[in-house]
């Protein structure tokens, strides 16, 4: 299974759906701060959940 996310389509896209446009300076700053987002939840992601595990439950007001 593919994890690997393309960091500069999804921010090219987010840009759009938002309507948020980016200078090239901000736009790869951000990308800077994705990757180093997905560097460090790497290891929870990673982590072995028992099948039988209990999900959280949905908070509703």
């Amino acid at each position: 299974m593919n994890t690997e996310i393309d960091w500069t389509a999804y921010l090219a896209h987010m840009e759009q759906v938002l309507g948020v446009p980016m200078d090239d300076r901000r736009r790869a700053e951000l990308l800077v701060q994705f990757s180093r987002i997905a560097e460090m939840a790497g290891p929870l992601m990673a982590f072995p959940l028992d099948e039988r595990q209990e999900i959280a439950g949905v908070y509703k007001a």
